[in-house]
């Protein structure tokens, strides 16, 4: 038996409402066209050829005419033996049904002499509205304007409504219907967030800050990466503050059409304006807040005019005192220096990574609601996922869920975190890749090796997991784990991370006798860091405390390719290379002694790599 199905999102019955709806129209309109039909048929049913008033009479008088019919000044008849004439086209027909009209003056003398001649004489009511006509010219009309109507609606229903497409997208936070978010829900980021209660509470008791002569902020701006909390924050400025909350994103102002994004803007603040004080949220302004003038074919563009009305409505000729822009942006390098002058985004909010504790109290924020078992430490769990932002350890813990479920487990125990750990930082296990046991030796000493060195060195940073099971792009993995977050790192850091990306390299070369390609990220990764201890941080023997990177990179294309990007001679360049390839080599050295003076903890190693995993 057949299931019932109705349409995603509706309540069940709409779409059964609407279904008889459009099929009863339908039925109207057929219903129209086939009338229309059998009365322009009926009006042509007994087509004839037009004679001339005085020709009819002269057949009448001849009994050629057999009947007649009236329709006020129109008469049709029907001639007992055909005759020839010409048509419009002055070719001679047979003609028999005839069509002529009563001259305006009339004839008081045509009835008596059809009677005469003894015609059979019919008369109709004269038709006072010619409905045929009209049904024939005007229904048609009326079928496309109602479908016209129908796909104007239907635009207008999806935002598209011409006439209204200056108007401001922005949304209206509802406190009464909207999930209500508050700084409690927001762990870590302590400053941002002691930054924007500030804001709420202007808003609230303005006579606190004004009494000192101190004025609210115009703008507020959220830097960082992607994932650290800004539209979290930004949420909870909602629904902490008591008034109007108005959101938009930064591509919701731009337009095919040109002046439309600056009519969104003007619309916005109006609106803002009249609900003061108000609350507007930008999100990644980026997009429309980028560095004018900065095209190959010229700045006058859409975008461009979009970022001067915004300029203007923040700090322009018409200030206003009582709307706060919040905006949020992860590129703020690209954005225009008008923005970010004071009198627009007053405060620059920095929302980084989290540190340690941040990310120990965001993991017992999102586990809350996941049943945990015993063995599972978030304190161990925050130390061992540096780097990690606030959306990557609610997804990590999602992760373990989700594994959790799948393997049918009453509670989240530690080998799901981990397994959900290894699928977020490195990929899902590749389990139908098959390696035979040459290849499996290659990777078993490569990572060994990374290992050996990671462990004997006496700055690199502890081991946490070695691993030769394929995932994602990378055959294998050796993990280390620093034991405190570091944000400064010395010479000697640099130089034995380094050694230990070299490990790999040199144990496939004093074991196996070669190379293989499984080194190359490791090989980019150091040359990478290599060559930013000489250029940027002054760390090499004969360059020492100097810097030859002094610009920094510029992302846009049309100020890129009027710049010089050497700043230094081929002679200091060749110096670079030489101190790179000089770092690099004693990089190696030290991790093939590190492996010769452990060659049998590296075997060992590999070998259990072979036989456990």
């Amino acid at each position: 038996m057949a299931r019932k199905t109705r349409l995603p999102g509706r309540p069940e019955g709409v779409g059964d409402v609407d279904g008889r709806r459009s099929t009863a129209v339908w039925l109207v309109v057929a219903i129209c066209l086939m009338a229309g039909l059998w009365l322009v048929l009926g009006m042509f049913e007994r087509p004839g050829a037009q004679v001339a008033y005085s020709r009819f009479l002269e057949l009448a008088d001849q009994g050629q005419v057999e009947e007649v019919t009236s329709e006020g000044a129109r008469l049709t008849g029907v001639l007992r033996t055909p005759i020839r004439q010409k048509d419009a086209f002055g070719q001679e027909v047979e003609v028999r049904h005839f069509v002529t009209y009563v001259p305006a003056f009339g004839d008081d003398e045509l009835m008596a002499r059809l009677e005469k001649s003894g015609v059979k004489v019919d008369a109709r009511p004269d038709a006072s509205f010619p409905w045929a006509m009209v049904l024939f010219y005007v229904l048609p009309f009326v079928i496309f304007l109602w479908i016209g109507s129908r796909l104007f609606k239907r635009a207008q229903s999806d935002g598209n409504n011409i006439f209204s497409m200056g108007r401001s997208r922005a949304r209206k936070y509802d406190r009464e219907t909207a999930v209500r978010t508050s700084f409690e829900d927001v762990a870590g980021n302590a400053g941002a967030k002691a930054e924007l209660q500030e804001i709420v509470e202007f808003l609230k008791r303005p006579d606190r800050f004004s009494r000192l002569g101190g004025q609210m902020p115009r703008g507020v701006l959220l830097l960082g990466p992607p994932g650290t909390g800004k539209t979290l924050l930004a949420r909870a400025v909602a629904g902490e503050a008591g008034v109007p909350f108005f959101i938009i994103s930064g591509s919701d102002f731009m337009e095919m059409l040109v002046g439309v994004g600056a009519s969104r803007v003007r619309d916005l603040f109006r609106d803002a304006k009249r609900s003061a004080p108000a609350i507007i949220f930008i999100d990644e302004l980026d997009s429309i807040g980028r560095k004018r003038g900065t095209g190959l074919g010229g700045g006058h563009d859409e975008r461009e005019q979009t970022l001067n009305q915004l300029l203007s409505e923040m700090d322009g000729f018409e200030s206003h005192h009582h709307v706060v822009v919040v905006a949020a942006t992860n590129r703020h390098d690209v954005l225009d220096p008008a923005l970010l002058r004071p009198g627009r985004f007053d405060r620059q909010v920095t929302v980084d990574l989290p540190t340690r504790q941040d990310r120990e109290q965001i993991l017992k924020l999102h586990a809350k609601n996941k049943p945990l078992a015993p063995e599972v430490d978030l304190v161990d769990l925050s130390r061992a996922t540096p780097g990690f932002s606030g959306a990557d350890l609610a997804n990590l813990l999602n992760e373990a869920a989700l594994l959790a479920a799948r393997a049918d487990h009453d509670r989240i125990y530690q080998e799901d975190v981990e397994k959900a750990r290894d699928k977020v930082t490195l990929g899902m296990e590749r389990e139908n890749l098959q390696l035979d046991e040459e290849q499996r030796r290659v990777l078993a000493y490569h990572e060994a090796g990374h290992a050996v060195v990671a462990a004997s060195l006496p700055h690199a940073d502890p081991l946490h997991k070695v691993s030769i099971v394929p995932r994602g792009r990378a055959m294998g993995a050796t993990e280390q784990l620093p034991e405190r977050d570091k944000y400064v790192y010395p010479r000697e850091d640099m130089l034995d991370r380094i050694a230990v990306m070299m490990g790999g390299r040199a144990a496939e070369n004093l074991v196996l006798n070669t190379a293989t390609s499984g080194a190359e990220n490791d090989l980019k990764r150091a040359t990478w860091l290599a060559r930013k201890m000489v250029i940027d941080w002054g760390m090499s023997e004969r360059l020492r405390h100097m810097a030859f990177q002094v610009r920094e990179e510029n992302p846009f294309l049309g100020e890129e390719l009027g710049m010089t990007h050497r700043e230094y001679s081929e002679a200091t360049a060749r110096l670079i290379d030489d101190e790179v390839r000089t770092i690099l080599r004693e990089a190696y050295e030290r991790a093939t002694e590190a492996l010769q003076h452990w060659r049998g903890g590296l075997d060992r190693l590999a070998d259990a790599l072979l036989h456990e995993e």
